[in-house]
């Protein structure tokens, strides 16, 4: 019998929060429930903003919880050539291609388009669709600029990847907390546009990372926050013109700052560290996020 298998995935550019807390002690409560196993994963790949501070941080906050996990930890940014080997498949059999409109280009040209009358396409986030004006580059100009150090990253071809797959893509959403029962989620990765999936300096980006790791480790169950719900039509996207197994999902419920925004890691009065001087114990934060 194949064991459940559940993920914590953080990345080490600022302290955890009681957002963070509540997804990792999820995990870990599915994890027992199950009999399955839990893993902690860094995610590590912008190696500019990552530090080694932070990632000490992150263990020691989530040791101080009684979080436990299965060694040896997955750092992402000591695995990029596993992610090379899978863009090189993507570039081989042309679904991504390479973009090299700057954001001061990407601008100018929407606002032009903006005032002509067009009203400019924008992902769930709100960020306007990357114009693919680089699509129509001849392969002589790519290489050319390529060869030149010109600035650019790798991003997919959605229309391309979604007619490779042939079909409408879904992914399986369980209902609540005690994953009692799933339901189907049609995914729409076509309404983030061509995504990055890497960059001329880092051979991956977050959502290539994330399913070549799930795929690598097993994981079974993804449980992570509801912000990151529409993502995940872009990595079943990948995840399908990739071969690899579809994990099942639940997306929870978000801690929300006394403003009732969603925590960020610059909420220092509730990152983990100033709790825990505070004089605050793990059952507190236990009981402050409501598990």
């Amino acid at each position: 019998m194949t064991l459940l298998t559940f993920r914590f995935a953080p990345s080490p550019n600022g302290e955890l929060h009681l957002g963070h807390a509540y997804s990792a002690l999820l995990n870990q409560k599915l994890a027992r429930a199950t009999g399955g196993r839990l893993l902690l994963r860094i995610e590590d790949i912008d190696t500019t903003r990552c530090t080694p501070e932070f990632e000490a941080g992150i263990f020691r906050d989530l040791r101080w919880l009684g979080l436990g996990w299965e060694e040896p930890v997955r750092r992402q940014s000591e695995h990029f050539a596993d992610y090379q080997a899978v863009l090189d498949r993507l570039i081989r059999e042309e679904l991504v291609y390479p973009a090299f409109m700057s954001r001061g280009e990407i601008r100018a040209f929407i606002a032009d388009r903006e005032k002509r009358g067009r009203d400019w396409p924008r992902d769930p986030d709100g960020v306007p669709l990357y114009p693919a004006v680089d699509k129509a580059l001849p392969m002589r100009e790519r290489q050319r600029r390529i060869a030149e150090n010109a600035h650019f990253a790798w991003r997919l071809d959605v229309n391309a990847a979604m007619a490779r797959v042939g079909k409408n893509l879904a992914w399986m959403e369980f209902s609540d907390e005690m994953l009692s029962a799933t339901h189907a989620v049609d995914a729409r990765p076509q309404d983030w546009g061509d995504v990055i999936v890497a960059r001329r300096e880092i051979p991956t980006s977050y959502h290539l990372a994330v399913v070549v790791d799930d795929a690598l480790q097993g994981v079974s169950h993804v449980v992570r926050g509801q912000d990151l719900y529409s993502a995940t039509g872009v990595q079943r996207l990948l995840q399908e013109i990739l071969g690899l197994p579809q994990p099942s999902y639940f997306h929870h419920r978000l801690v929300l700052g006394p403003d009732g925004r969603k925590l960020s890691k610059s909420f220092a009065d509730t990152g983990l560290a100033a709790l825990r001087e505070a004089g605050a114990s793990p059952a507190d934060v236990r009981r402050l996020i409501g598990i």
